[in-house]
């Protein structure tokens, strides 16, 4: 049996009572106490997240732009400001996905990557691959000595700030996918990037690894609750955010999956995985789904690889779960490219066909409900 991987976060986690699960080879916390409190406290205040598992990789060389026009669908040439950030997805050349990453542009030669933890060694290997392949003569440089804190919700900057005084000037005024480095704090060296996975404001904190844990600590002591996988998966859902190896995989097109935006066709740029998207195009869509409730009341629960019934044939819930913030079940699905938002569809549960309604994504966005539940 392998051992499980822990974060510099571990015994923080140990010391507050989490419950441990084991999260793609990492020992992560799904909650320290009550799921439901910690969703609500990052929805109407601010919580934190050890996301320490995903991987930081650098990259330095000359041909550093070049290298990301090919290697991701976006377009990279949209950064040009030191900071700027760019969500995309990692292709192969078929159009599956890979991964899905945030590309951080410093200068012309250093770019970062922040991967996810599943995927990073693969990631690696097929940025090894194609710097090799392209004769790009990068350094790729994995960053094993630094952790990340997600900190989110209304009050999240305004807690960060109490902890690192000095970096509100330079932070206050930075647009979302904007980040900043700062080469001397109390924690070292640390990054604030204003993005995250759960629809709320916040800052994702690169802190070195033997700073980490006093960095939990002291936004601990300015009132910011932990919070683990549990409400990161309810939050980022409500928040029409895909997981990846649920929502989308490298079976999956990001065509299929939502993120189409994410994908630039219109440059003349020959990156991995366009000659397939463009011709095999979207053959399903990406919706969101609530379970009718009848007399008040839902018969099931959604959850993810159910099947969903429409009048145009037969699609699958990617993921599903019971919304805090809406009180509803709630999930993402795949479906024929005639379903719409708007239209009734079946839902299979324990040989039950129970009724939902297509809505658009997301459910819910700084802590305000988007659906129309009546």
């Amino acid at each position: 049996m392998t051992e499980l991987r822990h974060t510099p976060l571990h015994a923080a986690h140990l010391a507050l009572g989490a419950r441990m699960v084991d999260f793609g080879g990492w020992d992560m916390p799904v909650n320290y106490g009550s799921q439901i409190d910690e969703h609500r406290a990052v929805r109407t205040n601010a919580g934190m997240f050890d996301v320490s598992h995903m991987c930081v990789v650098d990259f330095e060389g000359e041909a550093v732009r070049p290298f990301f026009q090919r290697a991701i669908a976006n377009n990279v040439d949209k950064l040009t400001t030191p900071g700027k950030a760019l969500y995309s997805c990692l292709l192969k050349s078929d159009g599956g996905v890979i991964d899905d990453l945030i590309v951080y542009y410093f200068s012309e030669t250093r770019f970062r990557v922040v991967v996810n933890a599943s995927t990073a060694d693969k990631d690696i290997a097929w940025f090894g691959q194609l710097n090799a392949e392209g004769e790009f003569n990068l350094s790729i440089t994995p960053r094993s000595d630094l952790g990340i804190v997600a900190v989110q919700g209304p009050n999240s900057r305004e807690k960060v700030w109490q902890v690192l005084p000095d970096t509100r000037a330079q932070t206050e005024a930075i647009k979302s996918f904007n980040a900043v480095v700062f080469e001397e704090t109390q924690y070292g060296e640390i990054m604030l990037a204003r993005t995250g996975y759960t629809g709320e404001d916040g800052f994702e904190i690169v802190v070195p690894a033997t700073y980490v844990e006093a960095f939990w600590n002291a936004l601990a002591a300015v009132g910011v609750k932990p919070a683990g996988l549990g409400a990161r998966d309810t939050l980022r859902l409500e928040a029409g955010m895909n997981l990846y190896g649920q929502d989308m995989d490298e079976t999956v097109s990001p065509l299929e999956a939502g993120l189409a935006w994410t994908v630039d066709l219109k440059m003349d740029r020959a990156f991995v995985g366009r000659a397939a998207l463009e011709a095999n195009g979207s053959t399903a869509n990406f919706v969101g789904l609530v379970l009718i409730k009848e007399n008040g009341k839902a018969g099931g629960m959604l959850r993810s690889h159910q099947k969903v019934v429409t009048v145009h044939g037969d699609g699958e819930i990617t993921s599903g779960t019971f919304s805090p913030s809406m009180q509803e079940s709630i999930a993402f699905a795949r479906v024929p490219t005639g379903v719409q938002a708007g239209d009734s569809v079946q839902v299979v549960i324990r040989d039950k066909q129970l009724p939902a309604r297509v809505v658009k994504l997301p459910f819910v966005r700084n802590g305000k409900v988007l659906v129309e539940l009546s």
